[in-house]
């Protein structure tokens, strides 16, 4: 046994259970949470034998520390057939603690958890919050869907939509910091994806924002037409070209958001693929982490068939990363997609732009409301630059996460 093999073996009288950044451990559960398997260092840092944990509930570890409310969103992500990381404080059979970050997803009739040391900011931050969120719960009488409800608003307040956007981004940040302290060569899959979901992020804001340009400039060939009016006959030209302005602008907006953010679209689908593929392929190198450590152990596993438990790994580890394929596949086709429509709307503003022109001349021959009626007309200029900079923002968005994703 080496000098670091006996410093994990020995464990204090108190405080935190030995658990080393470069180990990985898993269990696995049926349907109602009782541990039907696991490997060596699970065994060791919750410090029972196998005879104990085989067969008891995986709650057997749980820590009076944790707030009721995590465990809540814990059980409704993965009932639903879901993927969920958390983390997470446990407490061995000696008494002492250990935090992990956890990563549980359906296997067969049950589920498999599998855990790594957290090192990251975001730990920081999460043993606040779960401190909050456990004195809210005694302080409060709350019940456990109240506290995971609580929960999800605390996850908001730090900025993210939802909680598995959060534990993508935790999880992320884990394997990141884990590098950093293994001495590792930087995960340049892992970057990569974080990119592309930093891109997508991006891409639905500008898109929706063109949405709101197109809307906010309705009014301007409105408040044209009516200045025109009033000037008639000598406005009469100035009205003709800004009806057909708005009747052209409108139809620009109609195409692009029928065919960008439609029904016929899965445009709202592309950041959700890409958190997805994220927290995936994080799952999968733990879990083929779990897999090398498992080839390691030449240890007592009582009745445990290791090869069995491999290639358990192995087949979650092809099934999860198929569905992140798929699911990268449809961001790949979305987004070029979107390039193309980005492509058609600049050569209808070409029209657009001719369209404005000839109001601003019309508008010059005015002997009355000119100066009204150029602002108005340079206010449509503001409006098309600005939508050309977001079309073109968006196309160079999309052409960024394909070549990514490729």
């Amino acid at each position: 046994m080496s000098f670091v093999d006996r410093r994990i073996e020995s464990r204090p009288s108190r405080g935190e259970a030995p658990f080393a950044l470069n180990e990985v451990f898993f269990s696995r559960t049926d349907s109602r949470g009782v541990i039907v398997t696991g490997n060596y260092v699970f065994r060791r840092v919750a410090h029972y034998e196998w005879d104990e944990l085989l067969g008891a509930p995986h709650k057997i570890i749980r820590h009076q520390d944790m707030p009721k409310g995590v465990f809540q969103v814990f059980w409704d992500t993965i009932k639903s057939g879901k993927t969920i990381g958390a983390y997470v404080k446990n407490k061995s059979k000696d008494g002492l603690y250990y935090w992990v970050y956890a990563v549980v997803v359906p296997c067969g009739d049950g589920y498999l958890s599998a855990r790594i040391k957290p090192t990251s900011a975001v730990f920081d931050t999460v043993r606040k919050v779960y401190a909050d969120l456990l004195s809210a719960e005694q302080n409060e009488d709350l019940s456990p869907e109240e506290s995971a409800e609580r929960l999800t608003q605390m996850i908001q307040d730090l900025g993210f939509d939802d909680y598995t956007q959060f534990s993508t981004h935790a999880l992320s940040e884990e394997l990141l910091s884990r590098d950093i302290g293994l001495k590792n060569e930087p995960d340049r899959k892992i970057a990569g994806l974080r990119k592309m979901q930093e891109n997508a992020k991006t891409l639905v804001k500008e898109t929706e924002g063109l949405i709101r340009d197109f809307d906010a400039m309705h009014t301007i060939p409105h408040n044209l037409r009516v200045i025109a009016s009033r000037i008639e006959p000598a406005g009469g030209p100035v009205t003709v070209l800004s009806q057909n302005y708005g009747s052209m602008s409108r139809a620009m907006s109609d195409w692009f958001e029928a065919h960008v953010m439609g029904k016929d679209s899965n445009f709202a689908v592309i950041e959700a693929a890409v958190n997805n593929s994220l927290f995936v392929d994080c799952m999968a190198r733990i879990l083929k982490e779990c897999d090398i450590q498992l080839q390691k152990e030449r240890r007592g596993l009582g009745e445990i068939d290791m090869e069995s438990e491999r290639q358990v790994l192995a087949d979650l580890v092809k099934q999860q990363l198929d569905g992140a394929r798929k699911g990268l596949d449809q961001v790949d086709r979305e987004a070029m997609r979107i390039t193309n429509a980005c492509q058609v709307m600049h050569r209808h503003f070409l029209g657009l732009s001719s369209t404005r022109v000839l109001c601003k001349i019309e508008s010059a021959r005015l002997p009355e409301s000119g100066d009204t009626l150029a602002d108005i007309i340079d206010q449509l200029g503001v409006f098309q630059e600005r939508i050309s900079h977001r079309l073109e923002k968006i196309a160079k968005l999309s052409t960024e996460i394909r070549a990514l994703e490729h």
